[in-house]
């Protein structure tokens, strides 16, 4: 049986939730034909928690670097299209659940990408504060698909707690496990040659990208990256700053997605003293060799307006032109220049 209770304090929310649970037990109840299964691969420094359920399966302790697929059930639910229209904002129209988990070696991962997307080395993606690893399974799909990202895609978890109260351990996991990273990049590097790899992070995850690529470029200065993408990084913009001519040595292009409407990266700011990297407000003109794109004058796409990343179709369309078609900022239609690395997605509205 499915727990419909919702502790959300909005009675907007409370319907939709309970509305959203009602929705599973009949799908439960009666059998979903809308359904597809979509395989993640994955590496991970997690621990193997020696459960065989699929959300138990890892752990949030450290561990040794593994790596495998994930298994992720969708499960359409056209009937919330006209709850999604009245919504301030996105109401997903679909379930999502891991219900697999299948560790194979790395190299298998790597020939398996091989065959999906052989014209382009594939895009590495890491998650941010509080997501477990199933959960950040399910992320990761969704940031897949509304990239279009569906020819090569690679995720990296690391050992965060997947609780709202662990901010400080899961920072200290994240530098725990930016070596790993790091290491990663670097075989991805070598392996995809002479393709060059994509690299992008969110929130948390995007300032364990940047601390990783200052490890790869001190190590490794001969690898060339394609992009690198920062998704609402949780970083701060001074020390990003000083790091940034390392980075920038080894990358072909930096691109910095942020908005003045982010709530998570509002109260990392009062917890760390300092603006962070993905908020609006920041002098990004000194930032040289870097896109900034600023998403301030969309509509917000969640509650928290962090989630624009695998929520905002419009960044999802701008991320798929960026990385798929390797198109800059002053090619990418929806954007309006600001400044001169700095630019607006406009919306369609």
């Amino acid at each position: 049986m499915i727990n419909c209770y919702s502790p959300g304090p909005l009675r907007f929310v409370v319907a939709i939730s309970l509305f959203l649970c009602a929705q599973s037990q009949l799908l439960a109840e009666e059998g979903a034909t809308q359904r597809t299964t979509v395989e993640l691969p994955f590496v991970t420094v997690r621990n193997r928690s020696g459960e065989t359920e699929p959300e138990d399966y890892f752990g949030e302790e450290r561990g040794a670097a593994r790596s495998g697929w994930c298994k992720v059930r969708r499960t359409k639910l056209p009937t919330l299209t006209t709850v999604a229209d009245a919504a301030p904002f996105r109401i997903p129209d679909e379930l999502m659940e891991v219900i697999a988990i299948q560790e194979a070696p790395r190299e298998e991962i790597y020939s398996a990408l091989e065959a999906v997307g052989p014209k382009r080395a594939p895009v590495l993606y890491t998650h941010g504060f509080n997501i477990g690893f199933e959960k950040g399974c399910r992320r990761a799909t969704s940031l897949q698909e509304n990239a279009n990202l569906n020819e090569g895609f690679l995720w990296f978890s690391w050992p965060s707690d997947g609780v709202p109260t662990a901010y400080m351990r899961d920072e200290t996991d994240l530098y725990w496990s930016a070596p790993s990273l790091a290491d990663l990049i670097a075989d991805m590097s070598q392996r995809f040659a002479p393709q060059t790899i994509n690299i992008a992070g969110h929130s948390l995850g995007g300032r364990g990208v940047a601390l990783s690529l200052y490890v790869v470029a001190a190590q490794h200065p001969d690898i060339r990256l394609d992009n690198v993408v920062l998704l609402a990084p949780d970083m701060d913009f001074e020390t990003f700053g000083r790091i940034l001519p390392s980075i920038r040595n080894i990358a072909e292009r930096i691109t910095i997605y942020k908005t003045d409407a982010d709530r998570a990266l509002e109260l990392s700011e009062r917890l760390h003293g300092y603006p962070r990297l993905g908020q609006s407000g920041n002098p990004v003109g000194i930032l040289d060799g870097v896109e900034v794109i600023d998403i301030s004058e969309l509509p917000r796409d969640s509650a928290s307006g962090h989630l624009y990343h695998i929520y905002g179709a419009l960044v999802g369309s701008d991320l798929d032109q960026l990385l798929n078609q390797g198109l800059g900022a002053d090619e990418r239609s929806g954007l309006r220049k600001i400044g001169s690395n700095h630019w607006s997605m406009q919306s369609l509205n």
